[in-house]
């Protein structure tokens, strides 16, 4: 088995592979953790072996430093406007759908568990990434904010589709609108978070989820994932019963440490978008 650290390419993301549990940590303290085009590639390129390599049972993303995310490098791309580095619009369009396939979009679809450790702020792309996790646990002294709206942008990286299905369609409204900031406290009570721990505590009790997880029955825990993903899209109750049941059977045959079947989607890319703490 794989184990220790890995190589991304990059300073800005450390990945650790310890016990079938792959830890990804978002490192650029100095900037809370903002999303680096050089960070952005190489999340995209773990996440991707992750999802294939057998050694991986369960995958962590988390922050170095007192905060998880501060969303995209708004500095970064100031100064690329400044220098009128443009590229034409379609491009720069191609490029953010294929970045948010391979960063949230992999996260919410790997046949894996995912679990965001936030122990500081989570904002803009940071927090729609968190909520593509399957599992969050907060810092009882972090936040969460949106963002977007403060910057005149309209959100990224599946934010508005995770927390519509998390807090409803109405509340979502109210966080993207107006771009509160969300305590740790509610947001467990909304749903935002799964757990709420003393910061002292958060590195403990995270690495206990997440051994649980990566020890857990890796074919279930990916049919359960379809299941309820299919449970959010399908109207049809006949449908969802079906598809239960042919995976129900199929986890009988399976032994509970066997690697999950791999998901038909493919994801690459490379990009990012912008926001504040504010």
């Amino acid at each position: 088995m794989t184990q220790g650290m890995i190589d991304t390419g990059t300073d800005h993301l450390l990945s650790n592979l310890t016990e079938g549990v792959l830890t990804l940590t978002f490192n650029r303290p100095e900037a809370r953790n903002a999303l680096s085009g050089d960070l952005l590639q190489a999340l995209g390129t773990q996440l991707s072996d992750a999802e294939i390599n057998p050694d991986v049972r369960c995958v962590v993303v988390t922050g170095s430093g007192n905060a998880f995310c501060a969303g995209g490098d708004v500095k970064a791309m100031s100064d690329v406007n400044t220098k009128g580095a443009a590229s034409p619009l379609e491009t720069l369009i191609h490029r953010q759908r294929l970045n948010q396939r391979s960063t949230s979009g992999r996260l919410n679809k790997m046949p894996k568990p995912t679990l965001a450790v936030i122990p500081g702020p989570a904002a803009g792309a940071g927090l729609s990434i968190a909520l593509a996790c399957d599992l969050r646990i907060m810092s009882s002294t972090a936040f969460m904010t949106t963002a977007f709206a403060k910057v005149g942008f309209s959100g990224d990286y599946g934010g508005t589709l995770f927390m519509s299905q998390l807090v409803g369609t109405a509340k979502a409204r109210e966080l993207y609108f107006l771009s509160e900031r969300i305590g740790a406290e509610e947001a467990e009570r909304l749903g935002l978070a799964n757990w709420v721990v003393a910061p002292e505590d958060l590195e403990q009790r995270a690495a206990e989820i997440a051994q649980k997880l990566a020890s857990g029955p890796t074919v279930a825990f990916s049919y359960m994932k379809e299941n309820l993903a299919r449970a959010l899209t399908s109207a049809d109750v006949h449908d969802c019963l079906d598809l239960e049941a042919s995976h129900h059977i199929h986890c009988g045959g399976t032994a509970p440490t066997q690697s999950p079947p791999i998901s038909p989607s493919s994801f690459s890319g490379a990009a990012m978008v912008a926001f504040p703490l504010l």
